[in-house]
């Protein structure tokens, strides 16, 4: 197998520390409000990685971890007149509902910040112990980055670079202008926990360093997350972890591409942000994740009213292909399966694996047409099998079409539209029953007229 890593900037052959087991750590949420779209990339990217590498037979320790307490929860929280470990709780409980929506499967082990403040205060001092971490006057803690000879090698910054550019407070108590906060002195009235320093809570990037150490080891073979995650708080936690253990980190790193929308960044500020749940108000969860990994999960995924209809018809197609097939009890091994190992063992590429499962449904067609169901029964569990890597084609596929499956059109919806445009042509209103027929077929259902009447099927 061979993955890109965002350390090396290349593709690098699995190698993992503990033969046929891989210990990977996603930096998760912080649950101060609910899920977005990007969320989304993430958590299906990474759900879609552990089922190949299960699939491929490795025993996979998958660990993602929850960030419940920082300055945008305890602002929410202050904002919204509640505790804020009422808060953190209602947005991880709304968390688990997106991820299971989509399909996501739980991660092995989900820990949280605020029950790692005593490993946290040990990283912390170990640091200050070791000269890469200070005391300010105010009660902080603050790493020392120019202790850190490599700082910037994820990134590939220069130090002096962001020093340069770093804005100076006149207030300032750091060393340095690159240094980040370990431990924040609590403010009156704020949340807080008790530690050498005085009263107060962990910095964000020290929460991950020590989780992921606690839960895999201080060193580890994956770590991933967003793009937006490389810099700076990937790359601090590199600092933080190989000056605390002396040990090397992780062995291979991992971002997902950023989402756009209509082409543009997502942001509030421009209205183009959406929520998980915002958007499964209008589309069926599995053509969401259908369209999330129909793209290679490092690519650039642009979300749009076209790209969705586009991935709710082609999910269509494969559904469509198993409809009236009783599935084969066990098949062996395929020249699917071997094209399928093979693009996803190239990085996990989805978008490969996406050409197979098409080129399986369409064989199958194929061989219904040729009066051949036993090897179309065969071939439609070998889609059942492929399609469940990917978290795809696991629903019955006349639950699917009835639930409005692709284009929120059930079969009695259908039928209605069509006696629509039977009583428009009875009225000689034809150009009302042509364009019945047309937003019909721009949602993948074709009609087709003969005597007997008109039939319907799935594009």
């Amino acid at each position: 197998m061979q993955l890109y890593s965002t350390l090396s900037q290349k593709k690098e052959a699995l190698r993992t520390i503990e033969p046929g087991k891989v210990r990977m750590y996603v930096c998760g949420m912080t649950v101060y409000d609910y899920c977005h779209l990007g969320h989304a990339r993430v958590l299906v990217a990474f759900d879609v990685i552990t089922r190949y590498l299960r699939h491929r037979g490795y025993d996979v320790t998958y660990v993602r971890n929850i960030t419940d307490i920082d300055d945008k929860i305890l602002r929410r929280a202050d904002e919204n007149g509640e505790a804020f470990d009422a808060l953190t709780d209602r947005m991880i409980d709304a968390m688990h509902e997106d991820e299971r929506a989509l399909g996501v499967l739980a991660p092995d082990d989900e820990p949280r910040a605020t029950a790692y403040i005593g490993q946290i205060l040990e990283m912390i001092q170990t640091l200050i112990d070791k000269g890469y971490a200070y005391a300010a006057d105010n009660g902080d803690v603050y790493y020392a980055v120019q202790k850190f000879e490599t700082y910037g090698k994820l990134s590939k910054k220069k130090l002096e670079d962001l020093i340069a550019g770093a804005r100076v407070d006149v207030s300032e108590v750091k060393r340095s202008p690159a240094d980040f906060a370990l431990w924040k002195a609590a403010k009156s009235g704020e949340v807080s926990w008790s530690s050498p320093w005085g009263e107060g809570r962990p910095g964000w990037h020290i929460e991950c360093s020590a989780m992921s150490t606690c839960c895999l080891g201080n060193t580890f073979d994956i770590h991933g997350g967003g793009p937006d995650l490389m810099f700076p708080h990937h790359e601090n936690e590199i600092a933080q972890s190989e000056a605390a253990t002396g040990k090397h980190f992780v062995n291979y790193w991992m971002h997902a591409g950023a989402v756009r929308v209509n082409k543009e960044k997502m942001s509030k500020s421009l209205g183009n942000f959406f929520t998980i749940r915002e958007i499964l108000d209008k589309y069926p969860a599995e053509v969401v994740r259908y369209f999330l990994v129909s793209s290679h999960y490092r690519s650039q995924v642009d979300y749009s009213e076209d790209n969705l209809a586009e991935a709710s018809n082609t999910l269509a197609r494969l559904y469509q292909s198993l409809r009236g097939v009783v599935p084969a009890e066990t098949v062996g091994e395929t020249e699917f399966d071997r094209r399928f190992a093979e693009v996803m063992s190239d990085d996990f590429n989805t978008a490969g694996a996406n050409t197979v499962l098409h080129a399986v449904a369409s064989e199958i067609n194929r061989l219904r047409r040729d009066g051949d169901d036993a090897e179309a029964a065969s071939l439609a569990t070998v889609l059942i099998r492929l399609g469940g890597v990917l978290g795809l084609l696991q629903q019955d596929p006349e639950v699917y079409f009835q639930a409005g499956g692709k284009d929120g059109l059930s079969p009695e919806e259908i039928e209605q539209q069509i006696e629509a445009r039977a009583q428009a042509r009875r009225d000689r209103d034809f150009a009302g029953a042509d364009r019945i027929r047309d937003e019909l077929a721009e949602k993948g259902v074709i009609l087709d007229d003969s005597r007997e009447g008109t039939t319907w099927r799935r594009a």
